[in-house]
């Protein structure tokens, strides 16, 4: 017998737009929307709506923004909203009395092929660490960060020029039509679940910061060019260039690799009018877009034209 649902979504960034939008499209019933309070962002600190809630807003769905999801009042708000389903798209951790809420369940779509890579950035450290597959996952929610019992599994190849903004975009329509599957099995009352096999060290999606988006060029070559795009374009890979005029700290994007043995040092920088290259362990990574402090991603043949590097600039 199909049942009636009643859903509460909750997602934040652009990443939860394409699963929220095909369930609009799908004529699903949208009790209620759950996304981050407004924050302060950009050089002007103005308050910034998440992308969820702009969508929401634009289809004029229930919308709360809780700052606490174990406050009496927003919990009471929830409960009367009568959901019987919540799907859970790149939002953050529930506490029990949520989850445990709704008579179907609560069940997550995750950006990789639990049980690896569980974390917040499942989608950067899978092409970050030369992976050549990836996927996405749903599963009921449980105690735990990425750990309840798997519902549905979708593989995905990685390419080998693969950016995390091409596999975001690839995962998340993918990953949302995993959700419908989700749904309609749950609908049907054919849901069957597996789970998650233990594994003594599974790979990890840590959180991203400064320090590990840093490059370091004692790593060799497939490295250095897997994690510049496992950052591309966001948040970005970044490393200090050392000039004659002092040191910047620059962001770099698209890259290539040379695999001829340089005879430079490590991290030094070959530049001629239409190529900038850098000597690694194994290699050249050639560099086609590179961000200046204070200017914009340009293409290097631009950036050539107006910045000249000199014979002993390096990459530190």
């Amino acid at each position: 017998m199909k049942k009636d649902l009643r859903i509460v979504f909750m997602g934040t960034p652009e990443f939860a737009v394409g699963t929220l939008k095909l369930l609009v499209e799908n004529h699903y019933q949208i009790v209620g929307v759950i996304t981050a309070p407004d924050r302060p962002a950009g050089r002007g600190q103005k308050l910034q709506q998440s992308d969820v809630k702009k969508y929401t807003l634009s289809q004029n769905l229930q919308l709360l923004q809780p700052t606490n999801l174990k406050d009496a009042d927003f919990l009471h708000e929830l409960k009367a909203l009568n959901a019987n389903v919540q799907i859970v798209v790149a939002f953050r951790m529930l506490p029990e009395v949520v989850w445990r809420m709704p008579k179907y369940g609560t069940f997550n779509l995750h950006a990789s092929l639990l049980p690896d890579y569980r974390g917040a950035a499942p989608i950067h450290w899978a092409i970050i660490n030369g992976e050549e597959k990836t996927g996405v996952t749903t599963f009921f929610i449980d105690e735990k960060i990425d750990t309840g019992a798997i519902i549905l599994q979708k593989e995905v190849a990685i390419k080998k020029d693969e950016t995390v903004g091409t596999l975001h975009d690839t995962l998340k329509d993918i990953g949302s039509k995993l959700v419908i599957e989700t749904l309609k099995l749950i609908e049907s009352g054919t849901l069957t679940t597996t789970i998650q096999p233990k594994i003594e060290q599974p790979k990890t999606a840590y959180k991203l910061n400064k320090e590990n988006c840093q490059i370091d060029w004692s790593h060799n070559l497939e490295d250095i060019y897997n994690k510049i795009r496992g950052l591309n374009p966001f948040p970005a890979a970044w490393t200090y260039l050392k000039t004659k005029e002092g040191t910047l700290m620059v962001k770099l994007f698209e890259v290539a690799t040379e695999t001829i043995i340089p005879a430079e040092s490590l991290g030094t920088i070959t530049a001629t009018k239409n190529e900038l290259k850098v000597s690694t362990k194994g290699g050249y990574l050639i560099i086609k877009e590179m961000q200046l402090p204070g200017k914009r991603k340009m293409d290097i043949r631009s950036l050539l034209n107006g910045f000249n590097f000199s014979e002993g600039d390096k990459m530190l």
